[in-house]
């Protein structure tokens, strides 16, 4: 028998309650206690659980720069027709885009930053209705 699991994405950052908050309003989540003082996690859809942990000494991983690693990374799937809405929203709520340097045409994947310096992406769930 398979003991059951839930995963949690965690992230550590200088501010849990701030990036937790982000979060939760990307996601359409819900802010919730972590089992920790240090540490506050979002709720989201389909049972999402992301943890905002307390680092005192963190620094933001420098990716895309070459000399940074990436490691992880949050992949966010969006309908293909809702992409720039999406982007324009997290943005609105502090996100910073990172620049590809592949800006024209249709781009299935937006890469930004949380307030914090993790990257994300907002990607393509569906191809866009004139690639069908």
């Amino acid at each position: 028998m398979t003991v059951q699991k839930t995963p949690v994405l965690a992230l550590d950052c200088a501010e849990p309650e701030g990036l937790a908050r982000f979060y939760a309003a990307l996601l359409g989540g819900e802010v919730r206690p972590g089992p920790g003082p240090d540490e506050v996690e979002v709720a989201g859809p389909d049972g999402v659980t992301v943890a905002c942990r307390r680092d005192l000494g963190f620094a933001p991983p420098s990716w895309p720069r070459p000399e940074g690693s990436l490691q992880a990374h949050l992949r966010i799937r969006v309908a293909a027709a809702d992409l720039d809405e999406a982007e324009r929203e997290a943005v609105s709520l502090g996100a910073r885009p990172v620049a590809t340097g592949t800006e024209d045409g249709f781009r299935p994947v937006r890469l930004l930053s949380d307030p914090a310096g993790h990257s994300f992406a907002l990607m393509a769930a569906d191809p866009p209705a004139e690639d069908r």
